[in-house]
């Protein structure tokens, strides 16, 4: 087995949205971010003023694994354990079962809307913590980073 293939690699992403997903929710986080009272900066990276992101959905299917989106009212208890507590968060779901927090509040800020700063960030979070892509091509390579 090599090194890589020993490490934990990554086979899921999730992503909490700091709203709620009941359509009042999503109707009073619309409404409370048109005046400036309501922010999440997971949404501005995949959401523009109404309905998905082109650019988003372009970013998410080059991801080597799937990205999940939920929000903080209907998120899987293990996922706020891990830290959907405090959304937006995207946590990695390892082969070894375990949660891990890859972008926090603030990181996800600095991507500034950005689908594209959104994979890099993902990438570079994954491997300061030494977790690895469970997907690869046919090649043995792979797909991301």
């Amino acid at each position: 087995m090599t090194d890589e293939l020993a490490s934990d690699s990554i086979v899921r992403l999730v992503g909490v949205y700091d709203a709620d997903g009941s359509v009042v929710g999503e109707l009073s986080y619309f409404v409370r971010a048109r005046f400036g009272r309501a922010h999440c900066a997971l949404c501005d990276i995949t959401h523009g003023r109404v309905r998905e992101r082109a650019d988003w959905r372009t970013a998410r299917s080059a991801l080597p694994v799937p990205l999940l989106t939920f929000h903080r009212d209907d998120q899987p208890d293990d996922v706020r354990a891990a830290g959907g507590s405090d959304p937006p968060v995207v946590i990695a779901e390892t082969s070894r079962g375990d949660h891990v927090v890859l972008l926090d509040r603030d990181r996800l800020e600095r991507c500034a809307g950005s689908p594209a700063r959104l994979v890099d960030a993902l990438d570079a979070a994954a491997r300061a913590r030494d977790l690895v892509w469970s997907a690869r091509t046919a090649d043995g390579a792979q797909r991301f980073g």
